[in-house]
């Protein structure tokens, strides 16, 4: 089989568990994080830089290279493996979040989804089955079904017509999808609706799906709200099944997802935090922007050793920051690429240790001594 998942151990008292996924282009260790690479490159990381930081998959966006440079042209170039450079997994998302979030101008249809294009302004109309055919000519090793994406807070009659199209749009997506070396996953909504997130479940399973991803979570609704959900529906997800948790990139939601059995996780949000002036560190988060690292000879994370902790101090990128320069958004997004990718390393050892539950406490613990500020989240 090109695509396989198999469990190698589960916590013994938790959910969480470690696994292997086998693709066309190589074995992925789970739980893992996956950088995002939106336009087909993770911002300011060269392939090296990721595979060097422990990166084993990356994911594109199939709404942002349908429209920029085009699929045709992707597929032309080999497919997004040979177009960027990277020969490890990736893994395309539908686009369909990116359809609800950003286009100016929508309008929704039992066929598919009319929008206006964010960069310029042009129509467009996205079926499922063109979701699976830019998908198909991107190439990548894992893709998504359609979905539609409903925001926060919205009513349960609302959300109820959305986990309906959903679910039949994912059956058109399992009958256009032809490429055997790729695996296509469906994708499960129902907001914060536990009735809801178990009958668009019901309706994927149904279509037996090598994967199984939540969708429309981190979108506004509390920490709380979100591991409620995955509390409620991930015992249902049959367990040969890897599962993703879509759009979720601060340490402590995904540790604490791992916690619940899920698999799989990706995020804009180290290298956006990044590009903002903000570290992501073992003991919170530091803005690098404030005055009180001026002389601050030591690393960014003394606890890290990443190439960017390793080599500068908290003065100097505090200075190159300042200053305009671009390579502290580099520095600063390798490190917390790195930080990331780090914690989820050490959630799977828990694992295999077996005390997952002691070592998620201490690890936030950890978090909250915050040279008396408060509690800040990674």
């Amino acid at each position: 089989m090109m695509f396989k998942f198999e469990v190698i151990k589960t916590d013994p008292n938790t959910a969480a568990r470690l696994g292997r996924i086998t693709t066309p282009h190589g074995v992925i260790d789970t739980p893992v994080f996956m950088p995002v690479g939106t336009r087909a490159s993770v911002r300011a990381m060269t392939p090296e830089e990721l595979v060097d930081l422990g990166a084993e998959i990356v994911l594109a966006n199939a709404y942002h290279l349908y429209l920029r440079p085009g699929h045709k042209l992707v597929s032309v170039a080999g497919g997004l493996h040979k177009f960027m450079h990277w020969d490890r997994p990736i893994l395309t998302d539908s686009g369909g979040y990116q359809i609800f979030s950003l286009s100016p101008i929508m309008r929704i249809t039992p066929d598919g989804v009319e929008f206006r294009a964010l960069i310029d302004g042009s129509k467009h109309f996205f079926t499922p089955e063109l979701a699976i055919k830019v998908q198909e000519d991107l190439g990548a090793d894992i893709i998504m079904s359609l979905d539609q994406c409903t925001p926060y807070p919205s009513d349960h009659q609302f959300v109820a017509r959305a986990v309906a199209l959903t679910s039949a749009w994912a059956k058109r997506c399992r009958a256009a999808h032809k490429r055997e070396d790729q695996a296509l996953f469906g994708i499960i909504q129902g907001g914060v609706y536990p009735d809801l997130r178990l009958r668009s479940l019901e309706d994927l399973l149904a279509l037996d799906f090598p994967g199984y991803a939540f969708g429309g979570l981190s979108v506004g609704e509390s920490a709380e709200e979100a591991l409620s959900i995955l509390a409620a529906v991930t015992p249902n997800i049959p367990p040969e099944k890897p599962r993703y948790l879509m759009g979720v990139g601060s340490v402590v939601d995904i540790i604490c997802a791992i916690e619940q059995g899920v698999d799989m996780f990706d995020s804009v949000f180290p290298t956006r935090v990044a590009r903002n002036g903000t570290a992501l560190t073992s003991s919170g988060r530091v803005n690098i922007r404030n005055r009180r690292y001026e002389r601050d000879m030591g690393p960014i994370d003394s606890r890290c050793s990443c190439y960017c902790c390793a080599n500068y101090s908290r003065s100097y990128i505090r200075h190159l920051y300042m200053a305009g320069e671009i390579l502290p958004l580099r520095l600063l997004s390798w490190h917390n690429l790195s930080f990331t990718i780090q914690a989820v390393g050490s959630a799977r050892q828990a694992i295999e240790r077996g005390d997952y539950r002691d070592w998620l406490d201490r690890f936030i613990a950890d978090l909250e001594k915050t040279d008396g500020k408060g509690k800040l989240e990674v």
